[in-house]
C-alpha cells in the first residue's frame, strides 16, 4: 500500500521520536510523528480493475479508538511454522519489509510497542472507518466497491452487553456493508440472531451452518453483486467450531462445521449460475483459510477473520488470494481486482491502519455513536483503579490482563489455581492509565460470564491443558479452533507444542509451594466462561470490578507460569 520511499520516511520520523532530548515532551514527539502521517497517506493505493472488495472483521464491538498490543507469540507447526501470521516483531518486519518505528510496524508488532504507542496513539474507532469507507467508495464509486464484515462485531463491549447488540447494528448499518458473517454473534441466542438479521437490512451468509433435525441451510450460503461491470458471488463461512468453543445450548438446533464439500458445492453452482469472481468471506481462521484454498478450488479470493491476525497483503496461496484485516477495528482491508475474460488477471492489495488521530471522523457515525453510547458514557467512564503495568490480553500463552484476572479469581473465590480462556478480544491498557468500568467490560463482556469454583484432579487440569493446547497447535488446521492457550493462576507447567497430544503438557507444580502437582489429588479451581448451562457463581466483571477497587493499583510480577520448549 506505501511505496517503499514511504515507508522509509515514516520510520525516520518514528526514529526521531524516540531519540529526541527529554527536553521535548510526549505531546511534542506524537505530534511531529502524525504531522508527517496524514489522511491521504493511509488513502494512498495502485487502484486497479473493476473491483474493491473492503475487509472489515473481529472489530468486537469497539466503537471508539483503541489501544490493542499485537501479540509477542504466535507458534506455527507442521506446514505452517515460520511463515504469516505465525511472524511476530522484528521477524514480521522482515518478512513484509517494514521499517522499524514505521507506522505499520506499530499497527502489525509488539515491536517497541509502549513508545510508537505514545508517538502514533491509538487505533480504531468506527467513525474513522466510516470516513475511509466513505473515502474509497466516493473515490471507487458505489458501483464498484464491495464491503464486507467478517464477523465478531456485535460483541465485546459494555454497551454490546447491555444493549444486546443494538449499539453496534446501529452503527453498522450507517456503514452499509453488503453482507457479513459470524461467531460469537451466536453467544446472542437464536432468537436474537434471527432478530438482528431481519432488522439489519444486508445478507448474514453462512454456507456451513444447516439445522439438526433435517440438515437443510439456516442461512443463505451465497450473494450475488454486480461491481463495475463484473458478476461476483460472496460466500459465507461462519466459524466451524462455534458449538465447542462457545456454548450450544444458546442456539441448540445449528450444526456447524468446516464442511469443504459444501462449500466446493457452492462454488461450484455460483460459478454455474454466473459468477466470474469469488469470493469467499470466512470466520474459519488464517490456518484453516490457507488449507481450505488448497482443497477447494475456484475460489479467488478469501477475506478470513476469527485469529485476529493482521498482514499488510494478500497472500497468493494455488490462485488464490488471502487476506486477514486483524481486529478491533485497527484495520481495513483492501483488495482490487482486474478481471478480463470471466478471470482474475490482475491485483492490487494492501491493509489501512485506523490511526485514530490522523483520520477525521465521519460526522454521522460520530453522532450515532454519541447516541448509542449516551445513557452509558457514565458509568463507561467510570475509574475503578489504576495500572503500573502495560495490559494487554493477546500471546500463545498469557497476556497480562488475565494475568490480572487469574489472580483475582484465585482471591474472590478461594482457589487454589485459576483459568481464563484464551479469548483474542480484549483491548489494551497503557502503564499508569486508569481501569475503567469500559476497560474492565473489553475483557469480560459476553453472555455466559459466571466464575466457577469446583474440584478439579491433577489428572484432569493435564486433560484440559492437553486438549486445549491440541486445539491451537494441531499440525492440521482443520483440527484448530482458533484463539490461544486457557491461562492458568497458580500453578506453573511446560509447553513443548510441536509433540501430539498427551505429550505436550509436564512439569506442573504449584507455585505457592514448588511440589509437583498430583494426578490423583483435588485441587480447587476457579474460572470463568464456562460453556455449560446454569453455571453458578457471580459474573466476572462484578467479580474483577470488586478485586480491582480493593486493590487499587494493579502491579502483578512477570508472569512467569509457562516454560515453551521445542521451538
Amino acid at each position: 500500500m506505501f511505496s517503499r520511499r514511504e515507508f522509509l520516511q515514516f520510520g525516520a520520523v518514528a526514529g526521531l521520536a524516540t531519540s529526541m532530548s527529554s527536553g521535548f515532551t510526549g505531546n511534542m514527539t506524537r505530534a511531529l510523528a502524525q504531522q508527517k502521517l496524514t489522511q491521504d497517506d493511509l488513502l494512498k493505493f495502485d487502484s486497479k480493475g473493476q473491483i474493491t472488495l473492503l475487509h472489515f472483521t473481529d472489530v468486537h464491538a469497539q466503537l471508539k479508538p483503541i489501544y490493542f498490543r499485537p501479540p509477542d507469540t504466535n507458534i506455527g507447526v507442521g506446514a505452517f511454522e515460520g511463515i504469516p501470521p505465525h511472524l511476530v516483531g522484528k521477524e514480521f518486519l522482515s518478512h513484509f519489509g517494514l521499517q522499524e518505528g514505521s507506522p505499520l510496524a506499530y499497527a502489525h508488532t509488539m515491536d517497541d510497542y509502549l513508545n510508537l504507542a505514545k508517538t502514533y496513539g491509538k487505533l480504531g474507532g468506527l467513525d474513522r472507518t466510516s470516513t475511509l469507507v466513505k473515502s474509497i467508495r466516493a473515490d471507487r464509486g458505489d458501483d464498484k466497491v464491495l464491503f464486507l464484515d467478517g464477523g465478531d462485531t456485535w460483541q465485546g463491549s459494555y454497551t454490546s452487553l447491555k444493549t444486546n447488540g443494538q449499539d453496534m447494528v446501529d452503527c453498522m448499518k450507517l456503514l452499509k456493508p453488503d453482507a457479513m458473517v459470524g461467531h460469537w454473534e451466536f453467544t446472542f441466542g437464536a432468537e436474537r440472531v434471527q432478530e438482528i438479521i431481519d432488522d439489519m437490512g444486508y445478507a448474514f451468509l453462512a454456507s456451513n451452518i444447516v439445522d439438526t433435525s433435517w440438515e437443510e441451510p439456516v442461512f443463505e450460503s451465497t450473494a450475488m453483486f454486480e461491481r463495475g461491470g463484473v458478476k461476483v458471488a460472496v460466500i459465507g463461512q461462519a466459524m466451524p467450531y462455534t458449538p465447542i468453543a462457545n456454548p450450544q445450548w444458546m442456539f441448540p438446533e445449528w450444526s456447524f462445521g468446516i464442511r469443504p464439500e459444501k462449500l466446493q458445492e457452492n462454488v461450484d453452482k455460483a460459478r454455474a449460475d454466473g459468477a466470474e469472481v469469488v469470493v469467499l468471506l470466512s470466520h474459519d481462521g488464517f490456518d484453516v483459510d490457507q488449507k481450505l484454498a488448497t482443497v477447494v478450488s475456484g475460489i479467488d479470493v478469501i477475506l478470513t477473520g476469527h485469529t485476529h491476525d493482521s498482514i499488510p497483503k494478500v497472500l497468493e496461496i494455488d490462485n488464490t488470494l488471502v487476506l486477514s484485516s486483524g481486529s478491533h477495528g485497527k484495520y481495513l482491508g483492501r483488495v482490487d481486482l482486474e478481471v478480463s475474460g470471466g478471470k482474475v488477471t490482475g491485483f492490487s492489495s494492501g491493509m489501512i491502519p485506523v490511526f485514530s488521530d490522523v483520520i477525521s471522523p465521519d460526522p454521522e457515525m460520530a453522532a450515532k455513536i454519541d447516541e448509542v453510547r449516551a445513557p452509558y458514557e457514565a458509568e463507561c467512564n467510570r475509574v475503578i483503579g489504576r495500572t503500573e503495568q502495560m495490559l494487554y490480553r493477546r500471546g500463545n500463552f498469557n497476556g497480562t490482563w488475565d494475568d490480572v484476572i487469574c489472580q483475582g479469581l484465585i482471591e474472590e473465590r478461594d482457589a487454589e489455581i485459576s483459568l481464563s480462556p484464551g479469548f483474542r478480544w480484549g483491548t489494551t491498557v497503557l502503564p499508569g492509565q486508569d481501569i475503567t468500568i469500559d476497560d474492565l467490560y473489553n475483557q469480560t463482556s459476553m453472555n455466559y460470564p459466571n466464575a466457577y469454583r469446583l474440584e478439579f484432579t491433577g489428572q484432569q487440569l493435564k486433560d484440559i491443558l492437553e486438549d486445549v493446547c491440541d486445539n491451537l497447535f494441531n499440525k492440521d488446521p482443520f483440527y484448530q479452533q482458533g484463539g490461544d492457550m486457557v491461562r492458568v493462576g497458580g500453578m506453573s507447567y511446560t509447553c513443548a507444542p510441536k509433540e501430539e497430544i498427551g505429550n505436550r503438557i509436564s512439569e506442573m507444580k504449584m507455585i505457592s509451594t514448588g511440589e509437583a502437582i498430583d494426578a490423583s489429588k483435588s485441587y480447587v479451581v476457579a474460572g470463568w466462561a464456562s460453556v455449560n448451562e446454569d453455571v453458578e457463581g457471580p459474573p466476572i466483571y462484578d467479580l474483577m470490578e470488586k478485586y480491582i477497587t480493593e486493590k487499587k493499583v494493579i502491579d502483578l510480577p512477570q508472569n512467569e507460569t509457562v516454560r515453551v520448549i521445542g521451538y
